[in-house]
Parts: C-alpha cells; structure tokens; sequence
C-alpha cells in the first residue's frame, strides 16, 4: 500500500466520499436505506485506510482496496470478519467510490475496477405455506379492535401485493384505489409500479378505511399517510415489523418470520400457481428478471419432492 501525504483537499478521502454521497442522494436519487448503508461501509472503508497512514485518494493503489476486503472477510482484534454479501456489499460501495472519482476528474485510474465483490452464497428465499399466511392474517385481527382492523390491512396488502415494509408503509391513501383493485408502490431508487390488489386485501383496507382510519386521523395533526399509528401519524417501518412479528407469535409462527417473508411468500406461490417470471419480476418491482429468477429454484425444489413421492421409477 503507497502511503502519499494529502496535497489536495479535493483529494481528501473524507471530502471525496461526502461528495460521492451527495452524487447518489441528489444526482442518482439512491432510497435512504441504500444510502445509509453506503455510508457506513465508505466509514469503514476511511478507517482501514487511515489506519494505514492513507487519507488521500491518490494515496491508494489495487492493493489497498484488495486489503479493505480482505481485512472485510478476516476481521481482526477489533471487528468480526463479514459475511460474503455484506463484505461484497462494501466493495460495490468502495468501488462505486473510485468509479465516481475517475468520473469526476479527481483521478485518471480506477485503481478498484479489477477488485472483484466476493459471490455470496445463493439462499433460497423463506417462503410459508399458503395455510401459514392464513393463520397469520387471521392472527392479526384476531380481537377486532381498530388498530388489529388496522393491521389485518397491512398484512393483507403485503401479502396481495408481494409490498416490501417500506413501500407499505410509504403509501398515501391517494395511491391506493379501491375501485380498481390497485395501488401504486414507490421502490428503490424512487421507481413506481401499479400492481393489483386481491379482493381478500381489497375488503380489509376498506374496513380499515371506514371504520377505523378516519378516528386514528383525528388524534394526527393530518397525513396523506394509508396506514396511521395510535397517535394519528405515519406508521413506521418499525412498527409495522413489529405488526408482522406479534402476529406470528399469536399464530404460532414467530421462528423464521422477516419482514420480507410476505413478500417471499407472496413471489413464491404465483410462481407455483403457474406464473411468468417476468410477470411476477414486474409485481415485485425488480430490475432484472435474475433476481426474480431465486423464485423458480424454491418451485424447483418443490416438484423434486412431489416427483420422488409419486413417480414409480423415481427412488433407485
């Protein structure tokens, strides 16, 4: 690892990766989550560096970033070593660092473009059973009183719309439409999609709608927000996590639960009910039909097990 004296405040690790930071936020409308994570990875990636006596940009060469991961990987004293996708998370981070800096002018020489992400492992993603989910809405409203109306909503809109957390708990009552069964989601990086809404989903948040939204409204200060907390404002990511595992618990369910699990669930039995990949990449909001793609090895699996218990010539 060179190790040069800053010379160039522009040149500065700590100035480069604010601006980078402000590229993605401003210029490329990165979700803050995505963000968040970015920076804290670019911090890690600062530390390594000034550990070594390296604080400026053209201080680090091929070797410094091969380092980085590898010191991601191993840990020391200090740190656990990371797993491989969140160690390959941090070199997309690191990478698109040095990307943007060539970009920018600061440097003629991309010194991480050969550093290669390690591969995480695939992993099939948790999925329930169609009875399962069943027990968990009807755990959700169980009792009946408004915020369980409430809940029963949200976990029925996550299940129909295959909805990650955020993008439920993100939506005005303005995009949902009731009449024409759907709703308009906000994603990663700010992109919309329309997707149906179940009749199940539909006879709930109407529920919720009438009976119990307007009184939740009234103890608010106003919020164009679909689904409120008792205080009458936005339901949080949290919170709604904390729907979802509450639910599992009266349902008997709590081992495994995440709050991607509807959405795993939901990806899971359209692709076993017969349809498209690329119909449910579109319902999922994804960007590339590869990622969608997890969902036919879970199918897979499935019809390897119904065809060993059924087919005569199956077992050797």
């Amino acid at each position: 690892m060179n190790v040069v004296a800053p010379t160039n405040r522009a040149l500065r690790l700590d100035v480069v990766v604010r601006s980078y930071l402000d590229h993605l936020a401003v210029e490329r409308g990165v979700a803050g989550n995505t963000l968040s994570s970015y920076r804290r990875d670019l911090d890690r990636y600062v530390a390594y560096l000034a550990s070594h006596r390296v604080t400026s940009l053209d201080g680090i060469d091929g070797a410094a970033v091969s380092g980085f991961l590898g010191y991601l990987r191993e840990g020391d004293a200090e740190h656990q070593a990371l797993s491989a996708s969140s160690a390959a998370r941090a070199v997309v981070a690191v990478r698109g660092l040095h990307r943007f800096a060539v970009r920018d002018g600061l440097l003629d020489v991309d010194v991480a473009r050969e550093v290669r992400p390690p591969t995480p492992p695939r992993r099939l993603p948790k999925a329930i059973s169609v009875e399962q989910v069943e027990r968990l809405l009807d755990a959700a409203g169980f009792d009946g009183t408004p915020l369980a109306v409430r809940d029963r909503a949200l976990l029925e809109l996550l299940y129909a719309t295959g909805a990650r957390i955020s993008e439920a708990v993100g939506l005005a009552v303005d995009d949902l439409d009731l009449g024409a069964r759907s709703a308009l989601l906000s994603g990663k990086g700010g992109k919309q999609r329309r997707v149906p809404v179940g009749s199940f989903a539909a006879a709930a948040l109407e529920a919720y709608l009438v009976r119990v939204r307007p009184e939740l409204a009234t103890k608010g200060r106003g919020t164009p927000a679909l689904f409120l907390n008792a205080r009458g404002g936005p339901l949080s990511r949290q919170s709604a996590w904390t729907v979802l595992r509450d639910a599992a618990d009266k349902a008997g369910l709590a081992s495994g639960i995440s709050p991607h699990t509807l959405r795993h669930s939901f990806a899971t039995h359209l692709m076993e009910g017969g349809a498209d990949v690329r119909v449910v990449q579109e319902l999922l909001g994804h960007s590339s039909v590869t990622t969608t793609q997890i969902y036919t090895l879970v199918t897979v699996d499935q019809l390897r097990e119904v065809y060993a218990a059924a087919h005569p010539r199956a077992k050797v």
